[in-house]
């Protein structure tokens, strides 16, 4: 299993339209060949000293192999939604893993 973990901070954290709008875009790239499984997060409501939440949104995919995880980095719709969407974002930190 390969994981692909994003975590967005947006330019403007406190704005829900674009907060929606980062969503919106993940939302097109669910349907990407060879995306097992995709989920967006927000912050959850924890509070203990190792908790990081300083981030906005969490993009969380898992794929079969890194071949289909390249597959994927590739594919236009990713592109489309780096196009549409880069200006939400100052930063984005991405851990990838595989199977221990």
């Amino acid at each position: 299993m390969f994981v692909h973990h994003v975590l967005f901070y947006l330019n403007n954290p406190d704005s829900a339209a674009d907060c929606e709008a980062l969503v919106s875009g993940l939302q097109t790239m669910t349907t990407i060949k060879g995306v097992k499984l995709a989920h967006i997060g927000k912050v959850a409501d924890t509070d203990r000293e190792v908790i990081k939440r300083d981030y906005s949104v969490s993009w969380l995919l898992t794929f079969d192999n890194k071949a289909a995880q390249d597959a994927y980095q590739d594919d236009p719709i990713h592109h489309e939604f780096v196009k549409n969407c880069a200006h939400l974002w100052k930063t984005v930190v991405i851990y990838d893993s595989v199977d221990a």
